[in-house]
């Protein structure tokens, strides 16, 4: 897994275009306007999500539409999958625990 697909995420105003399209496609004017930042912010941000492959964009006449790709949340996925398992194994053994404390003796 490549480290910079964390630094990609990191990043507060990224993570916010990604939940806006999360909804649904959107143009950079649509974005701006829903997340309150200035135009060159946002296209900045939005550059930088699709050479890291978090984003698409498709050209329609003067707009530019932005949509997510799926690709790099697999792999954020993949990577974080044995550490959720870890942690249900522990919530798991812990929820079995309290259950034999509550049992009366």
């Amino acid at each position: 897994m490549a480290a910079d697909l964390f630094t990609v995420v990191a990043e507060p105003q990224r993570r916010r275009i990604l939940d806006q399209l999360r909804g649904g496609d959107a143009t950079v004017g649509e974005l701006v306007d829903r997340l309150a930042l200035p135009q060159p912010t946002v296209s900045k941000h939005l550059k930088i999500l699709r050479e890291a492959g978090f984003v698409t964009c498709e050209v329609a006449a003067q707009k530019r539409i932005y949509r997510l790709s799926p690709g790099p949340f697999e792999q954020l996925d993949g990577w974080l999958q044995p550490y959720l398992r870890l942690w249900n194994q522990h919530l798991d053994a812990l929820g079995r625990h309290l259950s034999r404390k509550d049992r009366p003796t």
